[in-house]
């Protein structure tokens, strides 16, 4: 385990996160190449296939809510030399990640159809949807026992299996895809077909480590029986983590319901743009998660100088890059649409999407670091409490002035950028209360020292 207690605390974050980002980024990648190949079959695919990034932040709150709990309890065994409980928590983690996984899969195989003529702006753009969900819900349960594995190997300390994994995955599925798409003219679902296979070999790569003699850490069938009390304690840990994701889960939902009116190709130029987004925010959201073991590692030593310095420290980094990121969305926004997917309205909605909301990239950036923050000095209730009256927020003005003579798209990315906005201005206050809270101020004799490292 690496010691950051010591040395400079921006330094400590920036090698985290480039190491965090180049993962990261074969990630994103994944998602991209689908969305390239699909926006040749059209706007109606790309509308459809979008409405499965609502389940992704589904799945993302579920993993999230069970793997920040793994993560944490296995690496404190370790860190106690407790190798035994470590391997039990990670068996129930697996465990109950099947569990979870076997439910979700279920009920949104069952609800698949109505989900997509639900949101879906016409009945083309439903059945594509529903076309490509058949495969990718598959694909879905099989990213709930491949996070808690990929959890464990960071508790751990080994991100280079992870990268490495994800690499191949990416570049199978970016080869498979048009193949099936095109070459045996399986269209979207072919999209999702390479989606699954890619995850279903990952998990497999996965396996096959954790099953090798040399493994510290091994599959027992025995500790998989249920243990309510330590599901309970990862859970309490993760859940408040995971609802962050749930929330823009939900928030993605609503807009999707909203735009329906506008036809396919708002959905689709929304559906392109939240992807670039989420693109972009690579770099902040790896400064954010290098944050928090940083923060968590000086929180525990009791260096409270050298937390807030984390925070500061990786705001600042974060507000760079994300002011960077701002202006390239007012210069060429439509040029980033224009690559998926050159319809002239799915570009014109995409591009005016882009270009107002980057205007809460600073903020969002700074929220990611104050979240991560709070993860590392254990408490993750209130930048969930932030983060739900952002929905707040956003939600009932979008739903009045959607319904109000006149009404057109841009009014909703401006109430958007807004309950950002109040969202900053509000976890930073926590955050500067659970300072004042848990960081007392200690003599300058002692603090001297931490300071000047």
């Amino acid at each position: 385990m690496k010691d950051l207690t010591k040395g400079p605390v921006g330094r400590h974050v920036v090698s985290l996160a480039t190491f965090i980002a180049l993962t990261m980024f074969f990630q994103t990648l994944y998602f991209l190449a689908d969305l390239y190949f699909v926006g040749r079959l059209g706007k109606e695919a790309v509308a459809g296939v979008g409405l499965a990034g609502n389940l992704m932040f589904i799945v993302l709150a579920l993993t999230q809510s069970m793997s920040v709990g793994a993560t944490s309890l296995v690496s404190q065994s370790l860190g106690r030399k407790d190798r035994a409980h470590a391997q039990l928590v990670f068996n129930q983690a697996m465990a109950l990640s099947i569990l979870t996984g076997v439910v979700f899969g279920a009920l949104f195989f069952a609800v698949r159809g109505a989900y997509a003529r639900r949101l879906a702006a016409d009945a083309v753009t439903a059945e594509l949807g529903i076309d490509y969900l058949t495969w990718f819900v598959p694909a879905l349960f099989l990213q709930f026992p491949l996070v808690i594995m990929g959890a464990a190997l960071r508790a751990m300390g080994d991100m280079k299996l992870p990268t490495l994994i994800q690499i191949a995955t990416v570049l199978l599925n970016i080869a498979l895809a048009p193949v099936l798409m095109f070459g045996f003219e399986l269209r979207v679902a072919g999209a999702a077909i390479a989606s699954l296979v890619a995850i279903g070999l990952g998990c497999v790569a996965f396996v096959l480590y954790f099953r090798r003699p040399a493994s510290p850490m091994r599959f027992h069938l025995a500790e998989w029986t249920p243990q309510p009390r330590l599901w309970g304690a990862m859970l309490r840990i993760g859940l408040p983590a995971g609802g962050e994701f749930a929330l823009v889960s939900v928030y993605m939902v609503l807009v999707y319901d909203i735009i329906r009116p506008f036809g396919a190709a708002a959905q689709a130029g929304f559906g392109i743009g939240i992807r670039v987004v989420q693109s972009l925010f690579l770099p902040t959201v790896a400064i954010a998660f290098a944050a928090a073991p940083v923060a968590g590692q000086n929180y525990g030593a009791g260096l409270g100088p050298r937390v807030r310095q984390t925070f500061y420290s990786a705001a600042t980094t974060s507000a760079v890059l994300m002011l960077a990121l701002t202006l390239l969305c007012e210069i060429a926004p439509a040029g980033m649409i224009r690559f998926f997917n050159a319809d002239p309205g799915v570009v014109a909605f995409g591009s005016e999407y882009l270009r107002i909301t980057c205007w809460n990239f600073l903020a969002s950036g700074i929220v990611f670091v104050s979240s991560s923050v709070f993860q590392g000095m254990g408490n993750t209730l209130p930048p969930l409490g932030a983060s739900a009256l952002r929905l707040v927020l956003f939600a009932i003005p979008a739903y009045v002035v959607s319904h109000q003579p006149g009404f057109q798209l841009r009014h909703v990315w401006y109430i958007s950028v807004a309950s950002v906005t109040v969202q900053l201005v509000v976890n930073l206050w926590l955050l500067h209360r659970e300072f004042a809270k848990k960081l007392a101020p200690v003599p300058a004799a002692e603090a001297q020292p931490a300071a000047a490292t």
